[in-house]
């Protein structure tokens, strides 16, 4: 299949489905985010409640876009994703998954609310960083504009969640005159028709923004895993005809061609000749796949590392000194608007995900939301704060922890549906009682895990990296 032999086949099947199991375990370890509030308000029952939250999950999933997979293509470095040695690709593929689904195993386990995004980017980070330390490596760099990005996004995001459900309780406060709603759940007796429908809608909510983000991890992985090992077939979008890229390429030329390369600093002159070298190696490139005779001969993974280089080297020629402040190249407004639109129609041909890769992670996270829900949701609905989780604690927290997930998924970042929700239910309680209405055993629990999950996956991801590659 795909030219593999037996071997490489089977691994492919391996790591597909391995990333499968990691998108599965994410989802009933992350269940409990979205029922807990409905199973323990009565609003739903626990059975119908997760199958409930899985269909959403799914449908999150499949219809929510993939910025955030591609955000989490985008954290590895460019060198190591378009690396053709089968062995640095067998290794990254093998720590990544390993590293995430012993994590989230182990977490689960011992019923703490633990973050798979968390868990995922410390893999990438471990394995990016180890791939520095191989000596053919030369010149590779994590993404680190995409890390800062990513890692802001995961630490601000706790913070939001905690402080605009407080805010919200307020609100609701100042708003809602029914005082059931402030209420304890009556174990013995299901909530008013109201607030049974408020609990719902939010759980829905969270359900298919938890698809939309956390799911999008899935569809990036199962990328990285298609993208390495068979780069010919998936290092471009397959819908789409590579040729019509020729303009895009003619008009990226044309503008650089208004270069003045007497005004380019010597430390900026390696980025404008490798820029130059890639326009011209894909211009070549893609003047094969004009001739539908010859499309078959069109080189996709040197065509994918090309298009990736002009869009980073092209960032990087814009913002240099010689640009900003010897103006080595002049372009009107509309011009640089032109050459920005230009590269990002040639970067949609490396931006994609096959419907068969987001109908796979969407069945897996969905079916993983069916079942395993009860540790985590034991801990979210009971441990977190000394007082039983009211109606109106629920619902504002779950409400904050849907507009933080959409907002991030929208603009492609990847943050922690635990720990949003988590934080919102630890801000619901403080509005109520105080610091002292926390249990800060569990919270403490949490926080450490929260604080030990990326420096740990990054060792255990870097490690197995170099181990496997060692073995290979």
């Amino acid at each position: 299949m795909f030219g593999l032999d037996m071997g490489m086949t089977l691994l492919l099947f391996g790591c597909i489905l391995a990333a499968m199991a990691f998108e599965f375990i994410n989802g009933f370890h992350d269940t409990a985010n979205a029922v807990a509030t409905v199973i323990y308000t009565r609003s739903m029952k626990p059975r119908i409640a997760v199958i409930w939250s899985g269909i959403f999950n799914f449908l999150g999933v499949y219809f929510g876009g993939i910025a955030v997979a591609i955000g989490i293509i985008n954290l590895l470095p460019l060198e190591i994703l378009l690396d053709q040695n089968i062995s640095h690709n067998v290794a990254m593929v093998a720590s990544l998954i390993l590293t995430a689904i012993i994590w989230n195993l182990g977490t689960w386990y011992f019923g703490i609310p633990c973050s798979s995004s968390h868990t995922l980017i410390g893999s990438i980070f471990g394995v990016g960083l180890a791939y520095l330390f191989i000596s053919d490596s030369s010149g590779a760099a994590l993404n680190w504009t995409k890390v800062v990005e990513a890692l802001s996004a995961l630490l601000i995001s706790p913070v939001i969640g905690f402080g605009l459900t407080i805010l919200l309780m307020y609100i609701f406060k100042r708003t809602v005159r029914k005082k059931k709603f402030f209420k304890a759940a009556d174990p013995e007796k299901k909530p008013p028709f109201w607030v049974r429908l408020l609990l719902i809608g939010t759980c829905t909510t969270v359900s298919y923004s938890h698809g939309s983000n956390d799911g999008q991890k899935g569809v990036g992985l199962i990328m990285i895993i298609l993208i390495s090992l068979l780069p010919a077939h998936f290092a471009l979008d397959n819908t789409k005809n590579p040729s019509n890229m020729i303009g895009n390429v003619n008009h990226i030329e044309y503008y650089l061609g208004k270069t003045d390369t007497t005004k380019i600093a010597a430390a900026d002159m390696a980025i404008y000749k490798s820029l130059k070298t890639s326009v011209s190696d894909l211009k070549n490139n893609l003047l094969i796949a004009q001739n539908p005779a010859e499309t078959d001969k069109l080189d996709k993974f040197n065509a994918r590392k090309d298009i990736l280089t002009i869009k980073k080297k092209t960032n990087e020629f814009l913002n240099s000194a010689s640009v900003m402040n010897n103006k080595a190249l002049v372009l009107t407004a509309k011009e640089q608007k032109a050459m920005k639109k230009d590269i990002a129609e040639m970067d949609s041909y490396t931006e994609y995900a096959p419907w068969f890769v987001i109908l796979m992670v969407s069945l897996s996270l969905g079916l993983g939301t069916m079942i395993g829900w009860k540790r985590i949701v034991t801990t979210l609905g009971e441990k977190i704060g000394k007082s039983q989780m009211s109606y109106a604690q629920g619902a504002s927290a779950q409400i904050v922890a849907t507009a933080t997930i959409m907002s991030s998924s929208t603009i492609g970042l990847p943050v922690s549906t635990t720990h949003v929700l988590s934080s919102g239910i630890a801000g619901s309680m403080v509005y109520e009682g105080g610091w002292k209405n926390l249990q800060m055993k569990t919270i403490y629990n949490i926080l450490l895990t929260w604080v030990i999950t990326i420096p740990v996956t990054i060792a255990m991801s870097g490690g197995l990296f170099l181990l496997i590659r060692s073995m290979l």
